[in-house]
């Protein structure tokens, strides 16, 4: 059988033994130490948080219950037609508003505290109630996807996401008839959130949506956990999404709540700036942006470690989500 198109040989996957290594490397080069400064001798102040001053950075690789990471890989989203990008590219190059518009959002995040946390669910549904991350995540059979990740500013990267279905989510909740859309909130807390104290005039807290239709997609994820390990805070712990063929912007991180909707639901950026960030968002190379080209992009391998690639429609998952369009 041919493969499809998001399969390549098991061999340019990373290999167990390279990664165990890598984390090896992270904990004696001082990075898995560096969450120890979070928590010592650090007063929150809203007059430290500018764009040029940095919180404590945080490890990439944070203490994980061993019985939940890392997670059984899904065969079927098990490879790419690249090679993952390394841990440290992933966790030192992303976004999240919340706390700066720079990609080196794992400086800033150090007063953000994850836990306790709840996750609550709200609107058309048989019975709203608050989940506790932690049992949540335990109830939950977590598995780990190997997906590509595409951002609307051009680059992009393969990372392994752990995590569950959405659907198995919806599927336990039971929205109603009626709810034609799933409206995902993340936190408003400007004391440990310096994007947020920065820029008050912004619609906070950030605020995605799907349809029903991809809600429940094979695709779509919620993730716990990142590299075999729990979600770095950078990455949005302890709860995202991922949806793999839309834009990166879509994948809200630190979620608290989901709300099913009868109508679309207003979202963050396509409130901001809707010439640029639409509520569909999906990776579509022929469809022209107001700053960045997207017919190509520059992969990420490692940090200073980049290759021109072409941009591949729905990002290479076309067979997945092109009959929802």
């Amino acid at each position: 059988m041919p493969r499809r198109g998001w399969e390549i040989p098991e061999h340019q996957a990373t290999t167990e033994d390279a990664f165990l290594q890598r984390r090896k490397f992270l904990k004696t080069t001082g990075l898995g130490a560096a969450a120890l400064l979070t928590g010592c001798g650090y007063e929150k102040s809203f007059n430290s948080f500018s764009e040029e001053v940095e919180t404590p950075a945080v490890d990439l690789e944070p203490d994980i219950p061993v019985s939940l990471y890392p997670a059984p890989r899904n065969a079927a989203f098990a490879t790419l037609d690249r090679v993952t990008t390394d841990e440290t590219a992933a966790g030192r190059i992303n976004n999240f508003y919340e706390f700066t518009l720079k990609k080196d959002v794992w400086r800033r995040v150090g007063l953000f505290e994850p836990r306790p946390w709840t996750l609550s669910v709200s609107g058309l549904v048989q019975q709203p109630q608050t989940y506790d991350i932690d049992a949540l995540i335990a109830q939950m059979p977590l598995e780990e996807r190997l997906y590509r990740h595409r951002c609307v500013e051009a680059w992009s990267m393969a990372i392994p996401w752990t995590g569950f279905p959405m659907r198995d989510f919806i599927d336990m909740v039971q929205p109603l008839s009626s709810a034609r859309f799933v409206k995902m909130t993340s936190f408003n807390d400007p004391e440990t959130a310096p994007g947020q104290w920065n820029h008050p005039e912004w619609p906070w807290p950030y605020v995605e949506g799907l349809s029903i239709e991809e809600a429940t997609n094979d695709l779509t994820l919620l993730a716990t956990g990142v590299y075999g390990h729990e979600l770095p805070k950078q990455h949005g712990a302890p709860i995202r999404l991922v949806t793999p063929w839309k834009y990166g912007f879509k994948g809200i991180k630190s979620i608290v709540n989901i709300e099913f909707t009868a109508t679309q639901p207003a979202t963050f950026w396509n409130t901001i700036t809707p010439d640029e960030y639409g509520f569909v968002a999906n990776v579509e190379p022929d469809v022209p942006h107001p700053r960045w080209l997207q017919n190509r992009e520059t992969f990420y391998r490692a940090i200073g470690d980049t290759e021109p690639i072409l941009t591949l429609l729905y990002n290479g998952y076309e067979e997945y989500v092109a009959h929802l369009y």
